[in-house]
């Protein structure tokens, strides 16, 4: 199928939007490490809580250095690593909006100092609060192609490949390092209890921190149906499978008052793909006639797997 001139046109618009949003993904993943490094330095590190991931060991190397190393550094070092791996698994897009998160969290890990006291002073309801906000800006992030490094590059290479909840696998990385922290000196010096108490509060943390993202991430990972109506139904699917990367059906329809013939493209795509459909079909057919709506269990390429609900 050949596009038309006018379609050709549209597809040069729609690609001199993309560097426009590039830079919002880009400063979204700047914004989003600022509430991740206050909760690290003003509330987690004031009261000995690891909260896992490469910040909880960079945390478990702070204490254990006597604060002789930074978070801010450690964080740096460790994440040049990973995103050495990164390039090669999940890719260079990913790269270098991961490059852009680590640079930005390792610059308010540095310019947020750490907290002689906790900003919030109840440590339970510290990790609460902090859980939610770091959870929900990280979503944000991971929605936006981007990461702050460390396990997120571990989520974001299982969640590709096997459609798993990041939250969860972020929870079974986090743990680790979580029950690692509870042979510090800084958390055994307060006793056998409160260094039980400490690494509980840490694994607290990171469960609310985990479902935050999940919540965050399934109210745009959940796949939509569309039905578009428009007396340019060829442009529009060779739009929505060159621009949008999904397939398309073209149904034979016709109209129940006027019994004129149309065509109806239809296609099933992720949430988050729906921004996309919806400025394509706009600088297409401005008059068009779409319906959206939700769906339950799409299995397939692009989507789950059947073999995994079996």
């Amino acid at each position: 199928m050949k596009a038309s001139d006018s379609l050709i046109e549209q597809l040069k618009q729609y690609r001199r939007m993309k560097p426009l949003i590039a830079i919002k993904e880009f400063v979204m993943i700047v914004i989003c490490t600022i509430p991740y490094a206050i909760v690290v330095n003003q509330i987690l590190v004031p009261h000995a809580i690891v909260g896992g991931g490469v910040t909880g060991l960079c945390e478990i190397i702070y204490f254990a250095s006597d604060a002789y190393v930074p978070i801010w550094l450690s964080s740096l070092l460790i994440n040049v690593t990973l995103l050495i791996i990164a390039a090669f698994t999940v890719g260079w897009r990913y790269t270098l909006r991961t490059m852009v998160g680590v640079l930005s969290l390792t610059f308010w890990l540095k310019m947020i100092p750490v907290g002689v006291e906790p900003l919030i002073t109840d440590a339970f309801m510290g990790i609460i609060l902090g859980g939610l906000f770091t959870g929900c800006f990280l979503g944000i992030t991971f929605l936006n192609n981007g990461s702050t490094g460390g396990t997120d590059i571990v989520a974001m290479i299982v969640n590709k490949y096997h459609h798993l909840p990041m939250g969860r696998v972020l929870m079974a990385c986090d743990i680790i390092v979580i029950m690692s922290a509870y042979f510090l000196p800084e958390i055994q010096s307060a006793g056998t209890q409160k260094a039980i108490e400490k690494i509980l509060f840490g694994l607290c943390y990171t469960f609310i921190l985990s479902t935050a993202v999940d919540w965050v991430m399934n109210r745009t990972r959940q796949s939509v149906q569309f039905f578009i109506f428009s007396k340019k139904p060829d442009e529009i699917a060779e739009a929505i499978m060159t621009q949008a990367h999904r397939g398309c059906t073209i149904l034979e329809a016709e109209g129940g008052y006027t019994k004129n013939p149309m065509k109806v493209v239809t296609t099933i795509a992720r949430q988050h793909d729906s921004a996309i459909i919806f400025r394509l079909v706009h600088s297409i057919d401005p008059e068009a006639f779409v319906s959206q709506s939700q769906v339950r269990g799409v299995f397939g390429k692009g989507f789950d797997n059947i073999k995994d609900k079996t």
